[in-house]
């Protein structure tokens, strides 16, 4: 059977059908999303089960690589097989994955089984988007990608509360078996529903490219969450993995000149709306995750609240990112325009980053905190989506799907280097304001837990926690420079109008009739 016309519109699908295909996708984002936030509240529980505390960062690491490095290879592989294929491949590693996590006997098993969870997870949320790129035009997509935004944001309160909940109620193995009847169901709904042929096109895959990905990623990644302490770079280990990422990188450059069908094809980094938009993409990751990863630290140590308040306290920020997300969705269908929401929006997340800073270091109270966290979750609301909209809208159908798992690489990637970045600079602030042998607790204090710092006594305790107000106010001057950043690539961002939903008329007329 030949392919479809790649030039005519998308098969309409009826009102009912889409439904049930956006509830499968939704179902498929939650678990994307929750499993890279659920784990974190468990790790106390499993490695008190386990063992291995000096692995543990693994357990974070191991799925952070393989989703990442597999991220564009799902696109490419989507474009040549079908999303529907592919959505089976990717939820079955991932459940695979989850099972074996859930039976994991030591620290070793569950290193190698949340690479295998990762490597299924690579797929979840970029053919999710694609797949909302396939049924609707561009102009009609903004609502939707920004409702995942939302879904998005929402796992990240609720994966830190939820993961608490059921270690505590249950057990920390209960937080991978949860995952096998939601994604069940989620198979499910796309296997009845996501019938449709998407514009498939054959492809050769291109395997020594994406070997060459995978090693650069992994690479890449290992230095930014493993080696970023002050330390790191006086070991041999930490330059041979950097060489490799270089070299790695190097030659992928030059295999994707050369190659039939490139799983990064050179021409997408010919246009600019991709360039721009991937790379702004990456940057706000950077500051979304620089900041979400130790608010919660400053709301334990510096302000004293208990684990639960702490993630309840980050709900301004995602609730904003979630109005954020919904409202410039549909402010981009109505409008067929993009430019202006992540301009305005790494423009408010920028002045909200500084106001963070001011306020975490000059012992504000909680609510002038809470609003600026707010002013920061609607600014950086108003920039993913929509960019994402913009790529999709600038590619050919042909390169939908590579497009839109190249911009999700580009934001994995991103959330990898805005924790090591963020890490590093907080680790090397801490240094400074703590040295050697100060009140009787140097450098030790920066590896102390919080409940070991909250037992010192209170003289000490008072100096370790007037650094960490310094040193975690710090990180959100970093993010104020990282949004500004974009902000000023942003501006180079061409409008181009979105294809309009007249194309999709027929889809209208049965939608109204059914």
């Amino acid at each position: 059977m030949s392919p479809p016309d790649l030039d005519g519109p998308p098969e309409p699908v009826s009102r009912r059908e889409f439904r049930t295909v956006m509830a499968g996708l939704l179902l498929v984002l939650t678990l994307a999303s929750l499993d890279q936030n659920i784990v974190a509240t468990a790790l106390p529980g499993i490695v008190s089960e386990l063992g291995g505390l000096a692995h543990l960062s693994w357990v974070v690491t191991a799925f952070l690589v393989a989703s990442t490095a597999t991220t564009p290879l799902y696109g490419k592989l989507s474009d040549s097989y079908g999303r529907r294929a592919m959505f089976f491949v990717a939820v079955g590693v991932f459940l695979a994955g989850s099972a074996l996590c859930g039976l994991s006997q030591d620290m070793g098993q569950l290193i190698a089984f949340r690479a295998v969870q990762g490597l299924g997870a690579g797929g979840l949320i970029t053919l999710a988007q694609t797949t909302v790129g396939d049924l609707l035009a561009p102009r009609e997509r903004g609502r939707y990608q920004g409702l995942f935004t939302a879904v998005f944001a929402a796992c990240s309160v609720a994966g830190p509360l939820l993961g608490g909940f059921i270690t505590d109620a249950l057990s920390w193995r209960w937080i991978f078996y949860i995952n096998l009847p939601v994604g069940a169901l989620a198979l499910g709904l796309i296997a009845v529903a996501l019938r449709r042929p998407n514009r498939v096109v054959r492809h050769q895959i291109d395997v020594a490219g994406a070997a060459l990905m995978v090693g650069g990623t992994t690479a890449t990644i290992l230095v930014l969450t493993l080696d970023a302490s002050r330390e790191a770079w006086s070991h041999p280990a930490t330059w041979i993995e950097a060489g490799a990422a270089v070299i790695c990188f190097g030659l992928l450059v030059l295999r994707e000149r050369r190659a039939a069908e490139p799983i990064l094809p050179p021409r997408l980094f010919r246009d600019r709306v991709f360039v721009v938009g991937a790379t702004v993409v990456g940057l706000t990751a950077v500051a979304l995750f620089g900041a979400v990863i130790f608010l919660p630290l400053f709301f334990q140590l510096v302000l004293g609240a208990g684990a639960s308040r702490a993630g309840l306290m980050l709900s301004p920020l995602m609730g904003g990112v979630i109005v954020a997300s919904v409202v410039g969705g549909r402010l981009v269908s109505r409008t067929g325009r993009y430019k202006f929401l992540p301009v305005t929006g790494l423009s408010v997340a920028c002045a909200s980053f500084l106001l963070l800073a001011w306020l975490s270091r000059s012992r504000a109270s909680v609510l002038p905190l809470e609003l600026a966290l707010v002013g920061l979750g609607l600014g950086l609301g108003l920039v993913m989506p929509n960019l994402t909209t913009a790529i999709q809208n600038a590619v050919p159908p042909e390169d939908l799907g590579v497009a839109t798992s190249a911009a999700s690489f580009f934001r994995s990637l991103g959330g990898a280097l805005g924790v090591a970045l963020s890490g590093a600079w907080m680790t090397a602030r801490l240094h400074r304001l703590l040295p050697p042998g100060g009140a009787g607790i140097g450098e030790a204090a920066v590896d102390r837990s919080i409940a070991a710092i909250s037992a010192l006594p209170e003289a000490q305790r008072a100096l370790v926690v007037h650094a960490y107000r310094q040193a975690i106010g710090s990180t959100f001057l970093l993010g104020a420079g990282v949004a500004a950043l974009g902000l000023l690539i942003v501006l180079a961002l061409p409008e181009r109008p979105l294809r309009s939903a007249a194309i999709r008329a027929q889809a209208d007329a049965e939608v109204e009739a059914a």
